[in-house]
Formats: structure tokens, C-alpha cells, sequence
């Protein structure tokens, strides 16, 4: 990915999984508890506890059980894990507020009439920022997102009105009503100065900051419809809840920047004697993500799933244009595979491994056939993905002398994560592109002139216990050692994204074989929460250099004589397209950036007009 492209998978560290909503009303009522003893003066603490829950922990469970309910049959998503945590958190303004308006009172000669003021500014700043929160994961207009954001201010007034006998100031009812309605007898007397008013101040307060919240929405949005034809709050909400809670809802948004491509789906098939299956090599030329499991995020395992064999999906030559931006799309790819295997012609010969190196670009080949397995790679340089085209030329110059099939791997084997301003990405017209052009040229030629050998394979599987938040994906570290002529050959393919640099040496210099290379399938599920979680960076390097020397070890102890072929299918499925990755993280980054000072800003006007309200309002 590039620099821009890798601050955008950055924000992910900002978003959390919303906690269970048990946990949320916990740790709710336990603060209205503890604010409650230094707020109110009772004789007794339990009383100071209790109106403490009263005022400031009912509206937060209230706003968290109705909220979802409210929300959901307006045709919004809010969960009750979300809306517990967002009552939780505005629950936190309103006491923060208190406090600071207490410590002012205390240094000032302001008084209890102050401090109400400032706790109805609380109330329109929590309706406030629930509008928004609500208005970004339910995707609803202002106003039908309004009546659920506003629960927690509603009944918070509504035990303002009731418990500091507003009532008595309005000639409505009667001695039922005001039983109910009026009990001032029961609330702490700085209740006593709240007016009929003041409610009214509170009501167009709140539709200041709705207002305010419309202005910042439909500002930041602009630039997202004009560049590329969709909402921030489309891309927001999905976000939050892939990274919050696992949902597809990023999905649907990725579908309205998407464009159509045709991609070719390579496929190599390894069979033994008596005809049944023993490896695959999978390689659609797409992009394995964006993140998690959205769109080709966990493409090498469904892959994996489909071959009755042993499957080896390594990275093909392709960027995050070629993301596919649905699931759906995968299955296209691995129908795409199946014809293709259907179609391969097998042989019982190869030839040696070689090697040729341009520049910093090495190529590891070998011919089965009329066909070639290639793996490129710029270690010990740092390197990240290939382009598309980059990868096109390279296999067509590696065609030129005659070979029909050529599968063209990615070792995606060395980085150094983010840091730096260039993040490797071998684009066209760089060196590194006509460096791997040059050097596969050669290759191929040499491929073609090569002596074949009867082919011997031997593969090895170990699904490890790592976990994908320790860089390691489902599919573990798998191993295909090919023997020729007395030549060993060792690919090694771990699940992961991108690796550690030198990991890839130190693991090459283990492996017991004439020739080797370390390859990762750049699987992004293991980038649900990270940017970067190369394989190396979390795990401990010398348990993955044991592994796979014993995994070497099975591999050639399972060695046969094996034919193998080639085939390639060509797909359409729909890809993130060309520079809409870019043009995506870098109106996200822009966002991020201004975003957060034009927010300062309207937050600061929205303050300054509330403070005017007071002073007209006496």
C-alpha cells in the first residue's frame, strides 16, 4: 500500500469493540452512584446514592433500552451494545460538565443558577452528540434520527420537570396530576429555581446544536460526493461496525465505488500417479483485502477450501485497486479456478530452479512443461505490492521466449510497515518494474532451454496455534518441496501480510534445499485492527524458523513422482478500480485533518450562541 493508503488503514486503531451492554449499565449506575455522594447533601450516603442513580442513572438506562428499540423500527442499526456504550459516554459529558461548572462556583461568585445553566448545555450536548453518532451508523435523515438521539435529554428534563415542581408555575391539572407530575417535596432544593422557561431555552438550545450537527455533516460530506460519488457516512458506519462488531455493512459501501475488471486466475495442478489431487497453486491476480474479512480480505482460505489437494494461495501482482469489494466476488475467483484446473494438461517433466537478478529484483523459476511457476521478490529490500500492470509486463516478458503459462508469485517477503515516506510499491515506470521485466525475460528464456527431469513433489502443512491477531492466518505454513535432476526446491507459504525484514534470510538460511523461497499470501484478515501485523512482529521469529524446518523435513520425506500442469481463466468481478483506493484514503486522511478544526470551530460558535441564550434570557 502506499503512505496515504497506510494512514487511512491507521484510523482502525481508533475504533473499538463496543462492550457488552450489561457492562455499559454497570459501570453507569456505579458513576451516578459515586457522583451522587459529593452532589447532594442527605444526612444519610445512601440517600446522596440514590439520588444520584435517580438523576443521572435513569436517563442513561432508559436512553440505552429504548434507543435500539427506537432506532430499529425507524429503520436504523443501532445494537444494544452500541447504544449502552454511547449512553455511557454521555452520561461521562454531563458529569464532566457538572464538575467543571462546581469547581467554577467555588472560585467565583457564580451560584446555583450557574450551574443548572451549564447543565443544560450538558443535555443539548449530549443530544448533540448522539445525533451524530446515530445519524453516522443508522444513515438516517435529522430528523427521524432526532427522536432517538434525544431519549437521554427527554427524560432527563422530564424528572427536571417533575421533581422541581415546574408544574406549580402552569394552571394545568389537577390534584391527580400534580401528585404525579409535582414532587418537589422529594428532589434536592437547587431543583427549586428550575422554571417553565427554562425548558424552552433547553428545546431551542437543541435545535442550535441539531443544526450544528447538520452544517458540520453536510461540510465534510461534500467532498466525498463530488470526488467520489458517496457518503462519509455510508463509509463511517461501516468502519465502525466491521471493526466494532464484525458486520459486512463496509461492504455495501466499497459496491458504490466499485468497477468492473477482468482478472486472470491461474491455476497449477500437482496429481500423483493413480490421478488424485495432491497440491494447488491458486493465483487470482487480485488484491487480498482491504482489511478483515470485507471483500477478498480472506480470499487464500476460501481458496484453500475449495482444492481436494494441498492448496498454496500466494499473492499475485496486484494493489489495493484490485480489491474486490465484495465476498460475493470470491466466488467468481474460485469458480474461475475450478474451469481452469478442468482444463489443465499435465506433465511428467521440469526443469531445474534458476535464478536471475535485476537490480534489487530477484526471480526464482521453474518450468513444468510448456508452463512456468515464477516468484519475484526485492528482499532484503523493502517491498510491498506489485502493480497490476507491472506484473502483466513481467509475465509477458517471462512468455516471450515460448513458454505458454507463466504463474507470476509476489513473495511479498519483506517491509518495514509504514515507516518511511516510500512504502515500496512497485508501480509503472519505476526502476523496479523494468528491472523485474528484465530479469524475467532472461528467465524465460533460460526456462525454455532448459534440460527437463522427471518431477518429484513432497508437500507439508502445519495450521500452527497463532491466532490472526499474532499475523498468522488460518491457513498456517504450508510447504511444497520439488525435486528434479537431484535438485531440491523448498516454497514456503505463510498466511500472513507481508514479513518482518531479515526474517526471510534468516528462514532461507534453515531450510535444507539447493533452492528456496519464503512467500506470504498478504492475507488481510490478520489486519482487522492494525495497519501493519507482519509475520515477525508478533510472534517469536525462531519458533517459525523451527517449524518450518520441520515442515521442510516432512515435505521431502513426502516426496512422489507427481505430473503437474498449468491453466489460466480469465474472470470479471468487480475491483475497488483504478485510483479509487488512493482517492479514498486521501479524502479520508483529508477529513481526519480538517475535519478535526473545522469541529473545534463549530463546537467553539454553537458554545458562544448558547452563552448569548443565557445572557437575553436573564
Amino acid at each position: 500500500m502506499t503512505k496515504t493508503q497506510g494512514d487511512l488503514a491507521a484510523l482502525s486503531r481508533f475504533v473499538f469493540q463496543a462492550p457488552d451492554w450489561s457492562a455499559s449499565l454497570f459501570f453507569a449506575l456505579v458513576l451516578a452512584a459515586l457522583v451522587g455522594v459529593p452532589a447532594f447533601d442527605y444526612q444519610f450516603v445512601l440517600d446522596d446514592v440514590y439520588q444520584g442513580m435517580l438523576y443521572i442513572g435513569v436517563p442513561t438506562v432508559v436512553a440505552a433500552v429504548l434507543t435500539p428499540w427506537v432506532d430499529q423500527s425507524l429503520g436504523g442499526r443501532m445494537t444494544h451494545n452500541r447504544s449502552a456504550l454511547l449512553a455511557l459516554l454521555c452520561e461521562v459529558i454531563v458529569v464532566v460538565f457538572l464538575v467543571g461548572a462546581a469547581v467554577i462556583t467555588l472560585v467565583t461568585d457564580l451560584g446555583q443558577t450557574f450551574v443548572f445553566d451549564v447543565l443544560l448545555v450538558a443535555l443539548a450536548s449530549i443530544f448533540a452528540f448522539r445525533l451524530f453518532v446515530i445519524m453516522a451508523i443508522s444513515r438516517r435523515s435529522l430528523l427521524v434520527a432526532a427522536v432517538p438521539a434525544s431519549i437521554q435529554t427527554v427524560v432527563a428534563a422530564v424528572l427536571l420537570f417533575v421533581y422541581s415542581g415546574t408544574l406549580r408555575y402552569l394552571e394545568v391539572g389537577g390534584p391527580l396530576v400534580r401528585a404525579y407530575l409535582a414532587q418537589p417535596r422529594d428532589a434536592p432544593p437547587e431543583l427549586l429555581i428550575v422554571r417553565p422557561e427554562d425548558f424552552l431555552v433547553l428545546a431551542g438550545i437543541c435545535a442550535l446544536y441539531a443544526l450544528a450537527v447538520h452544517g458540520f455533516l453536510v461540510t465534510i460530506d461534500r467532498p466525498w460526493r463530488q470526488s467520489l460519488g458517496v457518503s462519509v457516512l455510508d463509509f463511517i458506519r461501516g468502519f465502525i461496525g466491521h471493526i466494532a462488531e464484525g458486520s459486512d455493512e463496509l461492504e455495501a459501501f466499497f459496491e458504490g465505488l466499485g468497477e468492473e475488471a477482468v482478472v486472470p486466475v491461474t491455476v497449477m495442478g500437482i496429481r500423483r500417479a493413480d490421478g488424485t489431487e495432491k497440491a494447488r497453486f491458486v493465483l487470482p491476480m487480485i488484491h487480498p483485502g482491504p482489511m478483515g474479512e470485507i471483500g477478498g480480505g480472506n480470499l487464500p482460505e476460501r481458496i484453500a477450501r475449495s482444492a481436494e489437494g494441498l492448496a498454496f494461495p500466494p499473492h499475485a501482482t496486484a494493489g489495493h485497486d484490485f480489491n474486490l469489494v465484495t465476498k460475493r466476488e470470491v466466488g467468481t475467483l474460485v469458480d474461475a479456478a475450478e474451469d481452469a484446473y478442468d482444463r489443465i494438461d499435465y506433465a511428467t517433466e521440469a526443469t531445474p530452479a534458476l535464478r536471475e537478478q535485476e537490480g534489487e529484483s530477484k526471480l526464482l523459476g521453474q518450468a513444468v512443461g510448456e508452463d512456468a511457476l515464477v516468484v519475484a521478490t526485492h528482499a532484503p529490500g523493502f517491498a510491498d505490492d506489485v502493480d497490476f500492470g507491472v506484473g502483466l509486463s513481467t509475465a509477458s516478458e517471462a512468455r516471450a521466449s515460448g513458454l505458454r503459462n507463466v504463474m507470476l508469485v509476489d513473495a511479498h517477503n519483506s517491509n518495514n510497515g509504514l515507516d518511511g515516506d516510500d512504502l515500496g510499491h512497485v508501480v509503472p515506470g519505476s526502476q523496479r518494474s523494468f528491472d523485474m521485466m528484465a530479469a524475467a525475460n532472461r528467465l524465460g528464456n533460460r526456462l525454455a532451454d532448459a534440460d527437463r527431469g522427471d518431477l518429484h513433489v513432497g508437500v507439508a502443512w502445519d495450521p500452527t496455534d497463532w491466532e490472526p491477531e499474532d499475523g498468522i492466518g488460518p491457513l498456517g505454513v504450508r510447504v511444497a518441496v520439488v525435486e528434479v535432476d537431484d535438485q531440491r526446491t523448498a516454497y514456503v507459504l505463510v498466511d500472513g501480510n507481508n514479513m518482518e525484514p531479515g526474517l526471510r534470510e534468516e528462514l532461507l538460511a534453515a531450510i535444507d534445499a539447493d533452492e528456496a523461497e519464503v512467500m506470504t499470501t498478504d492475507n488481510h484478515v490478520v489486519n482487522t485492527m492494525e495497519a501493519t501485523n507482519q509475520v515477525g512482529e508478533a510472534i517469536d521469529a525462531d519458533e517459525l524458523v523451527a517449524l518450518v524446518e520441520d515442515l521442510v523435513a516432512d515435505a521431502r520425506a513426502d516426496l512422489e513422482p507427481v505430473e503437474a500442469g498449468m491453466a489460466v481463466e480469465h474472470a470479471e468481478v468487480t475491483v475497488f478500480g483504478n485510483d479509487r483506493t488512493e482517492t479514498l484514503a486521501s479524502t479520508a486522511n483529508a477529513m481526519v485533518q480538517i475535519g478535526g478544526a473545522f469541529l473545534f470551530v463549530v463546537v467553539a460558535a454553537a458554545m458562544a450562541i448558547s452563552l448569548l441564550v443565557f445572557l437575553l434570557t436573564g
